[in-house]
């Protein structure tokens, strides 16, 4: 039987219809957990999301709609999820561009979603958790939080924004609980390439060089920054998560963790 020590308590997993943020949702049902499941996606996705939390073991599992550019509409989702012992911040968007090309619209919106949402959600949930002693607050940023790329500039400045962010909470939320309660945490997770619907057209081009050989094509994309030449599973990421919101890991906090295979150890 798993360890379902999450059982009673509810997470919030902003970007969770699909990638990582859906792998993160599942884990942390495993545990027990009710999880409201938010982003983007068809009803017909979105309702096969929720039954697949379900599936995983959680207590409950519910759809809840906010567009994260809005801080009102962060307010009403705040409000609708209520109390929360577990906020993963996921969504987030991409537009490449050299600086001087880059759209001004394009930067705003991912600042907004990126960074000022996550600013956000953590402004409303943790004061609740500081009150009932515990709280576990999983950023997922990026190895872009650590380290830059060319055209990348938004993305880039957000996730670093989103490492300095959890610092900062994680410092003034330090001192809150006890060691047999669990503590407020704030950490995040960085991870490097993640193998996602969404780097899948990179892996068939590169794949396409390699006389269709897929694995030969994650290698060659993965050559440039990830040493390991392995893509990182999104379960893995969960199963990270899952672990930072145990109670043993309350004296984990403030910490930006990489998953890179290695990217940032150069």
């Amino acid at each position: 039987m798993s360890d379902r020590f999450l059982a009673g308590r509810t997470a919030l997993v902003t970007g969770s219809t699909s990638g990582i943020g859906l792998a993160v949702a599942k884990t942390l049902g495993g545990a027990g957990a009710h999880v409201i499941v938010h982003g983007l996606g068809s009803a017909e996705e979105i309702a096969q999301a929720e039954q697949a939390v379900r599936d995983a073991g959680a207590a409950s599992a519910r759809f809840l709609p906010g567009n994260l550019a809005d801080p009102a509409a962060i307010d009403r989702l705040m409000q609708q999820a209520g109390a929360l012992d577990l906020l993963v911040n996921n969504a987030g968007i991409q537009h490449t561009a050299p600086i001087a090309e880059m759209p001004p619209t394009q930067w705003d919106r991912i600042l907004a979603i990126n960074l000022s949402a996550v600013f956000h959600t953590m402004r409303l949930a943790l004061p609740g958790m500081a009150q009932r002693g515990f709280g576990r607050v999983v950023n997922i940023a990026s190895v872009h939080g650590l380290v830059a790329s060319v055209n990348k500039a938004p993305y880039v400045a957000a996730k670093h924004g989103v490492v300095g962010l959890s610092k900062v909470a994680a410092l003034e939320y330090a001192a809150q609980g006890d060691r047999n309660g669990g503590g407020i945490t704030i950490n995040c997770i960085c991870p490097g390439f993640v193998e996602t619907a969404l780097i899948e057209p990179q892996i068939e081009a590169r794949a396409a060089n390699h006389g269709g050989d897929r694995e030969a094509g994650i290698r060659d994309l993965l050559g440039e920054k990830q040493p390991s030449l392995r893509m990182t599973l999104p379960e893995e990421i969960g199963a990270l998560a899952l672990w930072l919101c145990r109670r043993e890991a309350h004296n984990l906090n403030g910490a930006a963790i990489p998953v890179d295979g290695g990217w940032t150890a150069a």
